[in-house]
């Protein structure tokens, strides 16, 4: 009978599956364990808050306003002739009476003198006729003269005068016309840019005018007001009875606010019918001549001031569904989702009617990642930078609501 050997070798290679098997299960369960392990809670998100601010605000009106000269001169040529000189530096302050042109004056010159002729030879004329009529009255009286006679010498003498009366009026015109060469500036102010040169001929029926002169302090700021901010605005203030008690401040267009307050000057008389607004009128002292004919800004009147007003930023807020909602943040850092009532906005800031109360703290960053009753990691507010330098310029938050415009 033959014996059969068990190789050793074969048996190693019967073990090893049984041993690759085992290894297999070991991990299985180990990744199993890991898989069963809870995950950590979720951490609290960061928002930023604010502290509901309380403070007195006053509610304004404001209109955009052009401002002018409260005198503006146009300069123009009252006589023909070539203009020789200019006697002002564009754009400096000239007196009243001024020399700003010239013209030619020769012509003129010559025309006053022939006038002056003209009424010499006339005056003579006249002295003849009175002397003539003084000799016929006496005779008339005796008779001695006819009644056609003392008539002639009385007719003589009238036309006599009537010419010397002509002649002098002709050579009051000429001298006029000869002063008329020398163009001067009827008020104190700014003078503009010339729009003749040297050498042209100037004329009275010209298109264009020699310059303007503006009277720029005080100076003028021009704006309309519809008939529901009138109607408002009289209900305040009575322009008509103390213009000088109307406040009134000028915003500048890079958000600046003039210096100096101005003060109501006038309302047109009606309604214009094409744009349905009253063309209103404001007036402010200009020392510095800052101030000039053409720039723009707002005109701010002061309404009314809110007591005590609560603030929020506009961030702060959200609407939805016609509703507005503030994130508070209770001491226990979990959120109150809780509606308000919403006023005038100011700048950045948006006035809250009701649903806040001084001092609580309102998400003004990260609103979209709270929800009501969650748990968040409050840290104060960081408003955004300004604008880098070389950027457009933003107007200065101002602590004053525009008042709704019906």
């Amino acid at each position: 009978m033959k014996q059969i050997s068990l190789q050793p070798s074969f048996l190693g290679s019967r073990v090893r599956p049984q041993t690759s098997i085992g290894a297999a299960f070991l991990v299985l369960i180990l990744a199993t364990a890991c898989d069963s392990s809870a995950p950590p809670p979720p951490t609290a998100p960061v928002v930023e808050v604010v502290t509901v601010a309380q403070r007195d605000v006053p509610i304004y009106m404001e209109w955009i306003g052009s401002l002018d000269g409260n005198v503006n001169a146009i300069i123009r040529p009252q006589v023909t002739g070539y203009l020789i000189k200019q006697n002002y530096r564009e754009g400096d302050l000239v007196k009243q009476g001024q020399p700003l042109f010239e013209i030619d004056p020769r012509t003129f010159e010559a025309s006053v003198q022939e006038a002056k002729g003209v009424l010499a030879q006339n005056q003579a004329r006249r002295e003849t006729t009175s002397a003539n009529l003084a000799r016929i009255k006496p005779l008339a009286a005796k008779n001695a003269v006819s009644q056609k006679d003392l008539d002639d010498a009385v007719g003589s003498d009238m036309a006599a005068k009537a010419a010397v009366d002509s002649a002098e009026a002709a050579l009051k015109t000429a001298q006029l016309n000869l002063g008329f060469t020398r163009i001067t500036s009827p008020i104190t102010g700014v003078a503009g840019i010339a729009k003749a040169q040297i050498g042209d001929l100037l004329s009275p029926s010209m298109s264009t005018e020699l310059t303007t002169v503006s009277a720029i302090d005080p100076i003028k700021v021009y704006f309309n007001i519809s008939e529901r901010e009138y109607l408002k605005f009289a209900a305040t203030h009575r322009p008509e009875e103390n213009k000088s008690a109307i406040p009134i401040e000028l915003i500048l267009v890079d958000g600046s606010s003039y210096p100096e307050k101005g003060k109501f000057l006038l309302l047109d008389r009606q309604v214009d019918a094409t744009t349905g607004t009253f063309k209103a009128v404001a007036q402010f002292p200009n020392p510095k001549k800052l101030l000039r004919p053409g720039l723009y800004g707002k005109i701010r009147v002061t309404m009314s001031v809110n007591q005590g007003a609560l603030l929020v930023p506009q961030r702060a807020v959200t609407e939805m569904q016609g509703k507005y909602l503030v994130a508070v943040i209770g001491a226990d850092n979990k959120v109150d989702i809780r509606p308000v009532t919403v006023g005038e906005r100011i700048g950045t800031e948006w006035i809250i009617s009701n649903g806040l109360k001084p001092g609580e703290s309102v998400v003004a960053e990260g609103t979209q990642k709270v929800r009501p009753g969650s748990t968040v990691s409050p840290k104060p507010f960081a408003p955004a930078a300004p604008a880098a330098a070389g950027g457009p310029a933003k107007p200065e938050a101002k602590p004053a609501a525009p008042a709704a415009k019906g």
